[in-house]
């Protein structure tokens, strides 16, 4: 059973929010790095870019598969985790811990869309 974490937003393409003031990190779930396997590369935006909910902010390669990074919520990144360009790795150490992008909400109701901790554990059940 994939590692869920309450108080965190999350997507049916398995990217979580967590939110902080105005601000949200974004990275895969628990699950998703489980699907993907051994993380070798991630393609990260750049800071200030805009992103918008449900388009590709990214991709996620691992030894058997890549896959893209969908953005759960729209806003300008203002950060990116620099850690995952030397090591990848650490996506499959601790996903939750190793956040992807901060970026600066600009539309906290977007939020309002994602499941929480329980129905996504409902949906990685189906």
């Amino acid at each position: 059973m994939a590692k869920v974490i309450e108080g965190l937003f999350y997507a049916e393409s398995h990217e979580y929010v967590k939110v902080e003031g105005d601000c949200a990190y974004i990275g895969i779930t628990d699950y998703a790095q489980h699907a993907l396997g051994n993380v070798v590369y991630v393609d990260m935006p750049e800071v200030d870019d805009e992103i918008e909910i449900e388009e590709g902010f990214g991709a996620v390669e691992s030894v058997k598969a890549a896959s893209d990074l969908n953005s759960p919520v729209s806003g300008k990144v203002v950060e990116i985790n620099e850690a995952l360009e030397d090591e990848p790795e650490l996506l499959n150490k601790d996903p939750y811990e190793n956040w992807i992008v901060k970026v600066e909400l600009s539309d906290k109701s977007e939020l309002d869309k994602l499941m929480d901790a329980k129905a996504y554990e409902e949906f990685c059940a189906k």
